[in-house]
């Protein structure tokens, strides 16, 4: 054999020692745990259902379930829905939250809980409502819903009542707009002067809260600053914060304020959302939400 034919014997052996191909590197994952397939039972271990049973569509999305033995744990929160409702304070628009069994009809539940009005703590706050039982959405076609709303009361109520129907029902993605006694569509624009320059939509007026604690809402306030402060249940300051909205002076924009307090005792609280003066620096425009305040960190 002569020199060539030694060196490509050699590399044809190395092929086959090595094997064919580019060598690959990386991680396999761990090691399967399932148990061995329905179709190919071991002899040693009998199934433990009959051949006839077929799996859960859902276990897949599904935690399992807890032996019935255990407690009774908190309710799924896939079962419930949380609706905003429009209520009304010195003639202005206030949200609040209400966390319900979960429905199709949204809308429906939507106004029956909007005729229900303020609970004990909102009411406290000076919170109530305009909207009375019985009215429900007939139909909703091209994101628009219709409905009847009673006329009676003087111009400036009407128009409250027909705001807090609007924002409500405009708070879901099928609706866009509202026809009101066969008038034309309106929507949240055509309500928004009713609307305070600082609206907190977090937190709600009697919620239990701790620190760190969110501040959200919208405000059209000078150079977009909105200020916070938590007071306790004597009144003392015991936290304080500002942020910037999305929006400055003229036009309203989103914020989200980050406050903490000091380890207290649970106690009834304050959050007070503002704007400093640009004239005298004084607390302007404010919006004060009774709370419960856990102890801080």
């Amino acid at each position: 054999m002569n020199r060539t034919g030694v060196i490509a014997w050699v590399l044809v052996a190395g092929l086959l020692v090595n094997g064919c191909g580019t060598p690959r590197s990386g991680a396999l994952g761990p090691a399967p745990t399932a148990a061995p397939s329905r179709t190919a039972p071991t002899s040693a271990a009998p199934t433990s259902a009959p051949a006839t049973e077929r799996p859960d569509p859902t276990a897949s999305v599904r935690p399992p379930r807890s032996p019935t033995t255990s407690p009774p744990g908190p309710a799924d929160p896939r079962d419930t829905v949380t609706i905003e409702l429009w209520l009304v304070r010195a003639g202005q628009l206030v949200p609040t939250t209400r966390a319900r069994p979960a429905t199709l009809a949204t809308s429906r539940l939507a106004l029956t809980e909007l005729a229900a009005g303020p609970t004990p703590a909102e009411a406290a706050a000076g919170l109530t409502t305009l909207v009375p039982a019985g009215i429900e959405v007939s139909r909703i076609t091209d994101g628009t819903a219709t409905l009847r709303v009673p006329s009676v009361g003087d111009p400036v109520r009407r128009r409250l009542r027909e705001a807090q129907v609007v924002w409500t029902l405009t708070q879901f993605p099928t609706v866009r707009q509202v026809s009101l006694d066969g008038a034309r569509p309106v929507g949240r624009s055509d309500y928004a002067d009713l609307l305070p320059p600082i609206v907190v939509t977090s937190p709600t007026a009697g919620e239990r809260v701790a620190a760190p604690l969110v501040v959200t809402g919208t405000a059209t306030v000078f150079e977009a600053t909105v200020s916070v402060r938590v007071l306790d249940a004597a009144g003392r300051e015991v936290a304080t914060g500002f942020g910037t909205a999305s929006c400055g002076s003229g036009c309203r924009g989103g914020y989200r304020v980050v406050v903490a307090w000091p380890t207290a005792r649970e106690q009834q609280g304050t959050v007070e959302v503002y704007e400093v003066s640009a004239h005298d620096g004084s607390r302007i425009h404010t919006t004060a939400v009774p709370v419960i305040l856990a102890p801080g960190a």
